[in-house]
């Protein structure tokens, strides 16, 4: 029987993590038609508010009932204003591990919210899940989403060579595919030692099953 992830609403000091909802659509939407989402990540560009509705309504869950992964939406806490999302994705619950990706709207960054809600993500995944293994992969000139990944105390594993593919706009507003390499990134258990004095700064975190 294959495992699937709960319906789950993770909780920081800042953050709260939980499932996209379809009134998430037009943030979502506008989010994901910044330059540097269609540079760094598959997205289709530009982005529409229906490709939106259709991932959160259609997509998100069947991938999460499938067991093949689980998306979340990122608030900040104060405001209730979606700042990101988390995605989980090509998990293998007999090995217990799983890939893990993060996208932070512009507006939002350079506040330590892309490895606040990773490593609670993190946390969560080990500690109620039992998970043994997170992956992330990093485009080799993605300096920013490395910073977090070494931020919340992954371990870099070595390089596969021409793996991805990312994405340059032109003045005329076209997008031309260039290939580049991975970083492949690993986090265990063991490793959030290091990354959880600053968890700890931000006032830890709580999971809640079953949300709705």
């Amino acid at each position: 029987m294959t495992s699937t992830f709960p319906n789950i609403s993770i909780s920081t000091e800042r953050l709260v993590l939980r499932p996209l909802d379809e009134d998430d659509a037009p943030a979502l939407a506008e989010m994901m038609n910044d330059e540097q989402v269609g540079t760094w990540t598959g997205v289709p560009q530009p982005y529409t508010e229906d490709q939106a509705r259709r991932w959160i309504t259609r997509d998100a869950p069947a991938e999460r009932i499938a067991g093949r992964g689980l998306d979340l939406a990122v608030d900040e806490f104060l405001t209730q204003r979606l700042v990101g999302t988390v995605q989980l994705a090509k998990t293998n619950w007999r090995v217990r591990s799983t890939e893990m990706s993060y996208i932070i709207a512009p507006w939002a960054r350079g506040e330590g919210y892309a490895s606040e809600a990773a490593l609670a993500t993190a946390h969560w995944l080990f500690g109620d899940q039992k998970f043994e293994r997170v992956e992330l992969r990093t485009a080799a000139d993605n300096t920013a989403s490395q910073q977090v990944a070494q931020k919340i105390g992954c371990i870099s594993e070595g390089v596969l060579r021409n793996a991805c593919i990312v994405r340059h706009r032109a003045e005329d507003g076209t997008w031309t595919d260039v290939r580049s390499d991975y970083i492949v990134w690993s986090l265990l258990p063991e490793d959030l030692e290091g990354a959880d004095e600053q968890l700890a700064d931000t006032g830890g975190f709580t999971s809640y099953s079953d949300w709705n």
